[in-house]
């Protein structure tokens, strides 16, 4: 199984997150492929047409996956993981979102296009949460429902 993680990659903290929690993903489920944009994007820096060879490559990977996992964190979703969710939808897959930031408003923090474009949504508040926690509750949410 592949899964698209999507989310924000512009700070150090982001960037960490991200890498934290697809390690644990493949760690927990070796069988796992987990595809995170940010290990892709060095690749393309000193490319002509940077952004739309990153583009295509992201786009690739998306309708390849199986699953979409999308980090909702902050007063509102990051807009190229709206996009990516809001695509990967459009194709029939799974989107699960992953909200760990405690701040509430509309459906459990989450905007109601992307609430409701998500499959599944875990919500882990920051405070008390585990990327190991986090990764579980995702990786119970891409098995079938029995």
């Amino acid at each position: 199984m592949m899964i698209y993680l999507a989310g924000p990659l512009f700070t150090l903290a982001e960037r960490r997150f991200n890498e934290e929690l697809a390690g644990e993903l493949e760690r927990i489920c070796p069988s796992l492929q987990v595809f995170l944009p940010q290990r892709y994007d060095k690749e393309f820096q000193n490319v002509p047409d940077f952004s739309q060879k990153m583009f295509i490559c992201l786009m690739g990977a998306l309708d390849h996956c199986d699953v979409v996992v999308a980090l909702l964190d902050g007063p509102d979703a990051d807009s190229g993981t709206s996009f990516e969710m809001g695509y990967a939808r459009g194709r029939g897959k799974r989107v699960i979102g992953v909200r760990t930031d405690f701040r509430g408003s509309e459906d459990h923090g989450v905007n109601l296009m992307l609430f409701n474009a998500c499959s599944d949504l875990v919500t882990e508040p920051s405070t008390t949460s585990t990327i190991e926690r986090i990764a579980e509750k995702i990786l119970r949410c891409t098995m079938p429902p029995n």
